[in-house]
């Protein structure tokens, strides 16, 4: 156990957080999508403390966040010319592309593959201690390994008080999911490994073909090499029993009410009536809403003592695939369709 400082974003502790980094510390970081657990990409050991304060599986891979896409270059051995025309639309921001890594990278963050997810985050703070700290910064999501994505501070010290060294509060973050990570299968085409809030219609508008992999909504085989973090094990779960129910309100309901007493939790959009005899919490409107507010939401009903919860089942459009790529793996992928 150590004692984990909490730090704000003024330059004094922005400074001080990039030097813990800088010798081998890991500490809690802000992003745009989800809060990580930083450490030098480069540095073995504070990559295995990353994975020891986490619980996560050693064949699980980190995403390596940069200053600037140019800096792919120190830390791969090729980047592809549609790789440099996405960085243009979408860097910084919340896409993390899998290019193939250099001996730089220790298999330890790539979690034992020839290949590594680069990203260029915008949050300002985050952004600012790379800048600082002078090295590639491995940053898997804050949380214990399976519990859902932290979305503020709080979240983190709740997980990691006494395992890392700091966290920065940065406030709470923009988008609520993890960032989107892509493949490269030709020249012109992109595979979609796990959705967020770079969506597959806006890749479109650069490439020829966008693929969505199988493995987005489906389970990925015990033996299979998992390419991108999130898509191997059951993630984002609270301690709750998750159940999606697919359909629309009236079925959703009718559903609950014929299976379920009044002992259950319900996870709705905001515009669902709630003229029903279960307790319930609600998670946004629209899609960006949803994402923004579906780990405070899951972490919140784990606070409220919530034993079995039903959610309804976003929409799979736009940022609403990355909403339901989360809850479907929180659910292990227990989904009823009414």
């Amino acid at each position: 156990m150590m004692k984990t400082l909490l730090l704000t974003e003024n330059a004094e502790d922005i400074a001080s957080a990039a030097e813990l980094i800088k010798n081998g510390n890991v500490v809690g970081i802000p992003t745009e999508t989800v809060y990580g657990l930083g450490a030098d990409a480069c540095n073995e050991n504070a990559v295995k403390a990353v994975f020891a304060a986490k619980g996560r599986p050693a064949d699980n891979p980190l995403i390596v966040h940069i200053a600037d896409f140019s800096q792919a270059e120190k830390y791969t051995s090729y980047v592809p010319a549609l790789a440099y025309r996405l960085a243009e639309r979408f860097c910084p921001g919340a896409l993390t592309m899998v290019l193939p890594k250099n001996e730089s990278i220790p298999l330890i963050t790539s979690g034992g593959l020839d290949t590594v997810g680069i990203r260029v985050p915008s949050h300002r703070a985050m952004h600012r201690i790379i800048e600082l700290s002078g090295c590639p910064i491995a940053a898997p999501s804050a949380n214990i390994s399976g519990l859902p994505s932290p979305t503020c501070a709080g979240h983190v010290m709740r997980d990691m008080n006494g395992k890392i060294s700091a966290v920065v509060d940065g406030g709470v973050s923009e988008y609520g999911v993890e960032s989107t990570v892509i493949s490269f299968d030709s020249e012109n085409s992109v595979r979609i490994l796990r959705p967020g809030a770079v969506t597959p219609e806006m890749l479109s508008e650069i490439c020829r073909d966008v693929i969505i992999d199988p493995a987005i909504l489906n389970e990925l085989a015990e033996d299979a090499s998992a390419p991108s973090p999130g898509m191997k094990y059951k993630h984002y779960s609270p301690k709750a029993n998750i159940i999606m129910v697919e359909g629309n309100y009236n079925n959703f309901i009718k559903y609950i009410r014929e299976n379920e007493k009044d002992n259950v939790w319900l996870l709705v959009f905001d515009n669902d009536s709630t003229e029903f005899p279960y307790r319930y919490m609600t998670y946004g409107a629209d899609s960006s809403q949803q994402a923004h507010l579906l780990f405070h939401r899951l972490r919140e009903l784990d606070e409220a003592g919530a034993e079995k919860v039903y959610v309804r089942a976003p929409s799979k459009d736009g940022v609403g695939l990355a909403v339901y790529n989360r809850l479907i793996r929180a659910a292990g992928f227990e989904v009823i369709k009414v």
